[in-house]
């Protein structure tokens, strides 16, 4: 059967240029309704800035194992380096992955604060720190168009994510050669949705990323040319009832010849202030009905699910998601 599943294209450039552009709202507000990833084009972020991340990203992972864990942070601090096999992003809904602590990628995490910089490669910090300026821009960008397709105030993402706990983690997808089983079901990253208001991906054009479409089917999907991927996270779910949706994902690695593919991404998380309580805005509830979400702060709806992927405790809060996860298709639609 051919699935009717695509990633729209959205182009921003009317916001980015400060041009209030309806028809990028209407746009914009389908693709949040009915996919929850979208294709994002215009978004004015220069080719040296994404070729420098991509530098960093290559310098710093190429690195021995034995380098690299000097970078190691506590897990509360989410900083620093994460070696391979330290999370599993499926524990985060609540759902039992293959083996505890199973996802094969490694991570590095910078953030608003303080932060802990490698001191190889030199350019590391600077490359890292413009990328971060920039895809800051996108998403605040993001959620000016968000304000406007809500119908709420337009300072509304001002108030609540004026001092957003944004995360920029780079990952990196590469195994040792001779480190797979024949038939091996590996997890480059488990099934997880984001956490937060807008998630601002970079990601080189090799596939693994899979998003799990309605029809509970994983999909591949991979980002266009010139192209950032945006998806919305749990912050954006909870304010709408689920009407934008908060998108499962994961990424499986492709195996080439017994050996994955090197995969790097890099993802922007613009999750909110901490001590912004979340309630589901009024008008996306039924009349006489409830809200599907209890209001809850951003840090303790973070802390949940950092508590899952990090520690190994479920998280028992996640239940619609985590039946998502075990009712999906194991098959993908190319």
């Amino acid at each position: 059967m051919v699935s009717d599943f695509v990633v729209p294209t959205v182009d921003i450039s009317a916001w980015v240029s400060g041009e209030r552009d309806e028809q990028t709202v209407r746009e914009l507000d389908l693709a949040c309704r009915t996919v929850g990833f979208v294709q994002i084009v215009g978004h004015g972020v220069p080719a040296e800035v994404t070729d420098g991340l991509a530098d960093a990203i290559d310098g710093f992972f190429g690195q021995s194992l034995e380098a690299k864990k000097r970078w190691i942070r506590p897990a509360s601090e989410n900083r620093g380096y994460s070696p391979p096999k330290s999370e599993s992003l499926s524990y985060s809904l609540g759902v039992d992955p293959v083996a505890r602590m199973n996802d094969y990628f490694e991570a590095y995490n910078i953030g608003v604060g303080k932060n802990t910089w490698p001191d190889e490669p030199t350019a590391f910090r600077p490359q890292v720190e413009a990328h971060f300026r920039e895809a800051r821009r996108v998403a605040e960008t993001l959620t000016s168009i968000f304000a406007a397709a809500l119908g709420v105030e337009p300072d509304f993402f001002d108030r609540i994510a004026g001092n957003s706990i944004d995360v920029l983690r780079m990952n990196n997808y590469a195994l040792e050669p001779g480190e797979i089983e024949p038939g091996a079901d590996l997890t480059g990253m488990g099934e997880h949705t984001d956490f937060g208001i807008v998630t601002v991906l970079w990601a080189d054009q090799v596939a693994g990323l899979q998003v799990l479409g309605t029809d509970n089917v994983w999909h591949d999907v991979q980002p266009a040319d010139g192209a950032l991927l945006v998806n919305l996270g749990d912050i954006s779910a909870r304010l709408t009832n689920d009407v934008w949706m908060s998108t499962l994902h994961r990424v499986k690695p492709p195996i080439v010849g017994g050996t994955i593919e090197r995969r790097r991404s890099a993802a922007f998380f613009h999750d909110g202030n901490g001590d912004a309580l979340i309630e589901t805005l009024p008008r996306f509830v039924p009349e006489g009905g409830v809200p599907l979400y209890e209001p809850i702060t951003v840090a303790e709806h973070i802390a949940a699910k950092l508590a899952g992927s990090r520690e190994g405790h479920k998280n028992t809060g996640a239940v619609r998601d985590a039946a998502r996860v075990l009712a999906a298709s194991p098959g993908v639609t190319r």
